[in-house]
């Protein structure tokens, strides 16, 4: 099959700051705290010793997420691109693969398989979703992230070449479409749904793809503000308890999924 992933889903010039920027950030420590809820709770419809694997694993922040919610599993990290799988070796010492999922090197091997904050840089999703099920053995468990909400479309989408951005309707009609039953699918992210909405209405344009305007944009929302970003943390550590345990939410600026292979 043709390789589906090109270098236009995504910009390594971005890496080395997102590495930076995700040990400490509120967003990414609010989203690996429910990415490890979720996980736990979805592994135990699975057998002891489970493999899972991550596809798109990129820096490989949320891997160690993964290795920490599932410790008798196997825990393995694939991503298209070497530059990202660079940065990940420097975090954790799992299996690491580069590879591409429409080639995929593995056969119904995995248990649960995540793909957090990739789907949405896919240009035919449907495709990606059909061919990863590939991976996933007769009961398997695909948990996922994206970014929610058409209308908050902005700058950092631009820049970080996503395709779309999904309503929990779309997300669940696009993994039905591909053969899943979903289990659950929630916004998260609530408590900042209101400061990213009014800064996305209020912005003037979104500056074009490689200008310094964008790269100073990007750089400026990864920054830490010390306080407020502990306060911000804390307070979204909720939503990952309740949303953790199967609950949903209303709206929220991320979506959250889980669905079992059909």
């Amino acid at each position: 099959m043709t390789e589906i992933i090109k270098e236009d889903t995504y910009d390594p010039a971005y890496l080395e700051a997102l590495f930076a920027a995700e040990q400490r950030h509120f967003w990414f420590l609010a989203r690996n705290r429910l990415i490890a809820n979720v996980v736990r709770r979805s592994l135990k419809q699975q057998s002891p010793g489970s493999r899972i694997l991550e596809l798109g694993c990129g820096n490989g922040n949320v891997l160690q997420v993964l290795i920490d919610a599932a410790s008798a599993s196997r825990v393995t990290g694939m991503d298209l691109f070497i530059d990202g799988l660079r940065f990940a070796r420097r975090r954790v010492e799992c299996g690491l693969v580069q590879g591409d999922l429409h080639q995929a090197p593995f056969r119904s091997c995995f248990s649960l398989v995540g793909m957090f904050d990739v789907l949405e840089h896919m240009p035919d999703d449907r495709l990606v979703l059909n061919d990863l099920r590939q991976m996933l053995t007769p009961d398997g468990i695909l948990v996922l992230t994206v970014p929610a909400y058409p209308a908050l479309w902005s700058y950092f989408d631009v820049a970080a070449k996503h395709a779309r951005r999904y309503t929990q309707e779309s997300l669940t009609a696009v993994l039905q479409a591909a053969g899943y039953e979903v289990q659950q699918v929630s916004y998260f992210m609530a408590l900042s749904f209101p400061l990213v909405w009014l800064t996305r209405r209020m912005a003037k344009n979104n500056p074009p793809p490689g200008s310094e305007e964008l790269d100073e944009r990007v750089v400026n929302e990864l920054r830490i503000i010390p306080g407020l970003n502990g306060l911000a943390a804390a307070a979204l550590s909720l939503e990952a308890i309740w949303v953790g345990a199967g609950r949903r939410l209303p709206f929220g600026t991320s979506l959250v999924a889980v669905a079992r292979k059909r």
